[in-house]
């Protein structure tokens, strides 16, 4: 299906700068592009990434996701995710909480486990719309294969910046382990108010985060700064950012940034917006603690945080997500601490 064309992103809306990083250059091994990434991750923890070359998979998951919301409501029901804290298949909207009154979230998505697609045929987490499993070895799998190449590519020079043994990162993020890690297609309907937050205020719950969108609608808070920010789309530029799974094994190097989404401001507002992403999440027997063991440099890091000890958290990867995505679920809400709890370190909860 040909790519749409769009209403331009409106110039009179605060907007956030990010920097912008050559995939291409990276996988050279350019110093002054891995220095360009490095700044990123450090500083906002949100970049641009061109020529990723994934421009293709997306268009097509872009397309899968219409066709699946297409469907009956009472047909993606059958694969709904449930309220125990798992986020693999359907969700939809209203189904959870945007801030702490408990106000309903307005999007629908899917999503489907990294170790589903790479499973395929066999199922390894759970079912999916059958024209889902349709389209996994031509949709799916080539998105969730580039997305894990171009994380583990990220991985592998976050790791040598960290002072880290070779391949570390890599390992605590294995192919092999299930995890959380996860592709996910995203519809917000259109001519929703501008108010109207389609998800709360967050930090993303894994490591790394790999976004395609076509409209704006996502929005970050710099450190510092009381209002919140657009941050523009850029035609053929994911925008990737770090999560706590990351900024706690990095003992707070890596910066893991609020954000939230809202409706797509100006001309684009009458439109639906759609959104594809995959996340990098560690396995699922991973603690979460900072790397201060493995590399000096991590350890200096931490011993000069206020509060070192929030660098160990105890818990597994697997206890930490189960946490966050369950006391999403409005079926869970017993008060405002309901939502508190399934927030990230934001709130102070590392």
């Amino acid at each position: 299906m040909p790519v749409p064309t769009f209403p331009p992103f409106p110039d009179d809306v605060p907007t956030h700068p990010l920097l912008v990083v050559d995939y291409h250059l990276l996988k050279a091994g350019d110093k002054n592009e891995i220095d360009r990434l490095w700044e990123a991750a450090t500083g906002l923890g949100f970049w641009y990434l061109k020529n990723h070359g994934t421009e293709e998979e997306v268009n097509a998951l872009f397309d899968l996701g219409e066709e699946t919301m297409e469907l009956p409501l009472e047909e993606k029901m059958k694969y709904e995710q449930g309220d125990a804290g798992s986020s693999f298949g359907y969700k939809a909207a209203g189904a959870n909480a945007v801030d702490a009154s408990g106000l309903k979230d307005t999007i629908e998505f899917l999503n489907v486990a990294k170790d589903d697609a790479l499973a395929f045929p066999k199922v390894a987490r759970r079912s999916y719309p059958p024209n889902v499993n349709t389209k996994m070895p031509s949709v799916i799998q080539p998105f969730v294969r580039k997305s894990v190449e171009i994380n583990m590519t990220l991985l592998g020079i976050f790791n040598d910046k960290l002072d880290l043994p070779e391949g570390t990162l890599q390992k605590l993020h294995s192919l092999e382990e299930y995890s959380g890690s996860e592709a996910r297609i995203i519809k917000n309907p259109p001519g929703l108010s501008p108010e109207r937050m389609a998800i709360g205020a967050h930090t993303d719950f894994g490591s790394l985060s790999f976004l395609h969108n076509r409209l704006g609608g996502l929005q970050v808070l710099p450190p510092g700064i009381e209002e919140w920010q657009y941050v523009k789309p850029l035609p053929g530029h994911a925008i990737c950012n770090v999560g706590d799974a990351l900024a706690l094994l990095s003992g707070g190097t890596l910066h893991s940034n609020i954000h939230r989404v809202m409706p797509p401001p100006g001309a684009q507002n009458p439109l639906t917006r759609w959104s594809a992403v995959f996340f990098t999440r560690p396995g699922n027997s991973v603690v979460l603690r900072a790397l201060v063991d493995q590399s000096d440099f991590i350890k200096n890091r931490v011993s000069k945080q206020p509060n070192p000890e929030s660098f160990d958290t105890g818990v597994t990867s697997l206890e930490w997500f189960t946490r966050r995505i369950k006391n999403q679920r409005l079926k869970n809400r017993t008060g405002p601490e309901t939502w508190l709890a399934s927030r990230g370190t934001e709130q102070g909860r590392a």
